[in-house]
């Protein structure tokens, strides 16, 4: 009977290692994945250079590289944007870091920020 007492704890450490192993892993793989989606996010902004503004269409020509997310190459193209207010804050010559997106057909530059 001991015999049987015995195993049957051993199982149960067994199982219960087990089990608090793979939720400790499963944890650290989501950690992971959002750290990866984080830095992705940031490798997500093409950098350009402003070159016209047209405040009354909400439009930006922007002079830029490669944006990976569109699959597009570097090209100098007109842009609707997201936040108009971001117009405000941008003159034709600087440097810039944005991100943009299809959506209702267009695309759009989501997040705009000069360039450090």
């Amino acid at each position: 009977m001991t015999i049987i007492k015995s195993l049957t704890l051993g199982v149960l450490t067994a199982v219960t290692f087990h089990a608090a192993f793979a939720s400790d892993h499963s944890m650290s793989a989501k950690a992971s994945a959002s750290m990866s989606s984080a830095n992705s996010a940031s490798n997500d902004m093409t950098d350009g250079e402003v070159k016209k503004i047209d405040k009354s269409t909400n439009k930006i020509t922007l002079k830029h590289g490669d944006i990976k997310n569109l699959d597009m190459p570097g090209m100098t193209m007109v842009f609707k944007i997201k936040d108009p207010a971001a117009l405000d804050t941008l003159k034709a010559g600087d440097k810039v870091k944005f991100r943009a997106e299809k959506a209702d057909g267009a695309i759009v530059v989501t997040e705009i920020q000069v360039a450090k």
